[in-house]
C-alpha cells in the first residue's frame, strides 16, 4: 500500500504499523507496539496550531458504526510537521462493540504548498507581493459592510505614480518595476499593520485605511505623497525624482457598493492630476459627472480611430520675407466626425484622450497622415517645399515606442524634412529631458521643431536655451494685443530679439486682424498665423492642390 495504516487496540494502544506508517512517524513497529497512539502519532489543527483529541480515540468512543475524513498536521519523531490527509474508523464485529480502530493516513505535504501557492497567487501580485485588485475588492467589500453596519467609518486612498511612465519608457521594463518594488517598500514601511495595500494595476495603488476618519486619511495620504516625493530613484546613474497622485474617499454607512468606491477614488486621484499632480484630493459628488464624461468622450474617440472618422484640417503659416515665400507652411489640426456626421473640435474631445492615454493614438494617426501626403507628393517628383506642423502630446513625446514608430517613417529622409513636431511649453518644462531625446532623435533625420504657447508659462526663456528648435510660436494674448497695449509690444519685441539671438524663427498665432498683421510684419515677425492669414479648412482641398502642382 502507498498509505499509511496504523491500528489500535481497545485501550488506544498500537496494535500495528505499516512499513509507509513507520517511514512517516519514524517510529518502527517494534518500538510503537503497545505505546499509546497520541504518543507515537501526533496530530495538530493546522489552523489552530494545537492538538486536539486524537481521531482514533474519538473512533473507539463513538456510538455510531463508520468513518471520518480529515486534513490536518502531523509531527513526526523528529518533531518535523507533514500535512497529512487521514480516514479513521472503529473496528467492530458483528455484534459487539468495537474491538480496535484503524487509521489510514497519507502525506499530502507536497499538494498542501501547492494548493497554498496557488491560493497566494491567485491573492497577490506577483511582481510586489502586495495583494491583487481581486483580493482587495474582498476586503473593501468587507470594510464596507463593517461601515454599514456601524462598525466605524474608513478610508480609501487611490494612488498614481507621476513619473513612472516616464522611468519605464526611458529605462526600460526593469526598472519601471524596480521603482514598483522600491514604492511598496516605502509604502509598506508607513502603513500600519491592520490597513490593507494593493497593486491595482500598472502603476496604481490602493490602501483601506480602517477605523480612520477622512481627515486623518487626508494626514495619512499628504504623509504619503511627501515620503515619495522624497525618494530618490537611481538608474544606471541617472537619478528621477517620482510623485504621486492621491485620491481620498470615505467609507461610512452611507457608502454604495465597493464599485462605486473604487469610481469616486479613481475620480479624486485624476482630479489631483488635473490640478498639477504630486497631491491629494478628496472626492466631492461633482467628480463622478466629470469623470463619466470624460469616459464617454474616451469611448468615442476609440471608436472614432478604429471606425476611421477622425479628421484632419490645416490652416497657413505665411512667412514676412521673402527667403521663405515658396515653402507651404501648414499646422494640421485634428477634429472628429461623430455618430451623427457632426463635427466636433479638439477641445471636447482632446483632454480626455490625454488623461486616459487614448492621445498617442490619435498622434501617430496624424503623423502617419501627414507622411503620407508627403510621400504622395515626392512620387510625383514635386519639389519638397511641403512642411506640415503636427502638434504631439506630451505623452507621446514621453512613449519611446512613439519615438522609433516616428523614427520608422522618417527613414525616408523626404518624410523628415517634411515634417515639423509643435509641443507646447508647459510639456518643454515638465518634461524637458523627454522633450530633448525627442529632438535629438528625430533632428538628424531632418524634422524640424516649434516650441508653441510660448510665453504662457514663467520659465520660457530657460526652453529656448535648452531647446534645438527652429519655431517658436508666441501666446496669442501678446500678439493680439500688439497694436494697443505697450506692454504686448514691448514683451513680442523683447522675445523676438532673444529667438532670433539664438536662430530661431519666430511664430506669431492668433493673427485676427490686419492692422496686427501689418504691426507684427513691421516688427520683425517671421511667420503669421490666424483668421486674418487663413482659417483652418479641411485638408482634401489642399491634398489635391499640392498634388497638382
Amino acid at each position: 500500500m502507498s498509505d499509511a495504516v496504523v491500528t489500535v487496540d481497545t485501550q488506544g494502544n498500537i496494535d500495528y504499523l505499516n512499513p509507509v506508517a513507520a517511514q512517516l512517524t519514524g517510529w518502527s513497529l517494534g518500538e510503537a507496539r503497545g505505546l499509546p497512539v497520541d504518543a507515537v502519532l501526533t496530530l495538530r489543527d493546522e489552523r489552530m496550531q494545537a492538538e486536539f483529541r486524537h481521531p482514533a480515540l474519538a473512533a473507539l468512543r463513538a456510538d455510531e458504526p463508520g468513518s471520518v475524513s480529515a486534513q490536518c498536521v502531523m509531527v513526526d519523531r523528529s518533531s518535523n510537521e507533514l500535512a497529512v490527509q487521514y480516514s479513521v474508523a472503529p473496528i467492530r464485529n458483528e455484534a459487539g462493540p468495537a474491538s480496535g480502530a484503524v487509521l489510514v493516513f497519507r502525506d499530502v505535504t507536497r499538494e498542501h504548498h501547492m494548493r497554498r501557492t496557488l491560493s497566494y497567487q491567485a491573492k497577490h501580485d506577483a511582481l510586489t507581493g502586495l495583494i491583487n485588485r481581486r483580493e482587495f475588492d474582498a476586503r473593501l467589500n468587507a470594510a464596507l459592510e463593517g461601515a454599514r453596519a456601524g462598525e466605524g467609518q474608513h478610508v480609501l486612498l487611490y494612488l498614481d505614480l507621476d513619473q513612472f511612465k516616464v522611468v519605464n519608457d526611458t529605462c526600460g521594463h526593469a526598472a519601471g518595476d524596480r521603482l514598483l518594488r522600491d514604492v511598496t517598500a516605502l509604502l509598506q514601511h508607513h502603513m500600519r499593520a491592520a490597513d490593507s495595500i494593493a497593486r491595482l494595476g500598472g502603476d496604481e495603488f490602493g490602501i483601506i485605511a480602517e477605523h480612520c476618519t477622512v481627515e486623518q486619511g487626508i494626514r495619512l495620504a499628504e504623509s504619503i505623497r511627501q515620503v515619495i516625493e522624497q525618494h530618490r530613484f537611481v538608474w544606471e546613474q541617472r537619478e528621477f525624482r517620482i510623485g504621486t497622485s492621491v485620491g481620498v474617499v470615505g467609507i461610512n454607512r452611507d457608502s454604495e457598493a465597493v464599485a462605486s468606491l473604487i469610481s469616486a477614488a479613481d475620480a479624486a486621484c485624476y482630479a489631483a492630476k488635473d490640478a498639477g499632480r504630486n497631491r491629494v484630493h478628496v472626492f466631492s459628488q461633482g467628480q463622478a459627472s466629470d469623470r463619466q464624461r470624460d469616459l464617454f468622450w474616451v469611448s468615442r474617440v476609440t471608436r472614432a480611430v478604429e471606425e476611421g472618422r477622425l479628421e484632419l484640417y490645416q490652416q497657413p503659416i505665411v512667412s514676412t520675407g521673402e527667403r521663405a515665400q515658396r515653402m507651404q507652411f501648414h499646422e494640421l489640426l485634428i477634429r472628429l466626425r461623430d455618430e451623427g456626421d457632426s463635427l466636433v473640435l479638439p477641445g471636447e474631445f482632446v483632454p480626455a484622450a490625454e488623461r486616459y492615454n487614448v492621445i498617442t493614438a490619435i498622434d501617430r494617426w496624424v503623423v502617419r497622415q501627414a507622411a503620407d501626403l508627403i510621400l504622395a507628393r515626392a512620387a510625383r517628383g514635386l519639389p519638397p517645399t511641403l512642411l506640415l506642423a503636427v502638434n504631439v502630446s506630451s505623452a507621446s513625446i514621453c512613449e519611446r515606442a512613439f519615438i522609433e514608430f516616428t523614427k520608422r517613417l522618417t527613414d525616408n529622409p523626404v518624410v523628415g524634412h517634411g515634417l515639423c513636431f509643435e509641443f507646447t511649453e508647459n510639456t518643454a518644462i515638465h518634461h524637458l529631458v523627454q522633450v530633448q531625446e525627442f529632438i535629438a532623435a528625430l533632428k538628424p533625420r531632418g524634422c524640424r521643431f516649434t516650441l508653441d504657447n510660448f510665453g504662457s508659462a514663467s520659465a520660457s526663456l530657460q526652453c529656448i536655451r535648452s531647446l534645438l528648435i527652429d519655431f517658436l510660436k508666441i501666446e496669442g494674448g501678446f500678439t493680439a494685443g500688439v497694436v494697443d497695449d505697450p506692454v504686448d509690444q514691448s514683451v513680442v519685441e523683447a522675445l523676438l530679439k532673444v529667438a532670433h539671438a539664438q536662430g530661431i524663427a519666430v511664430i506669431a498665432e492668433r493673427v485676427e486682424s490686419l492692422p496686427v498683421c501689418g504691426q507684427l510684419a513691421q516688427l520683425g515677425l517671421d511667420y503669421l498665423q490666424g483668421y486674418q492669414i487663413g482659417r483652418p479648412q479641411p485638408l482634401a482641398p489642399l491634398v489635391e492642390r499640392v498634388l497638382r502642382e
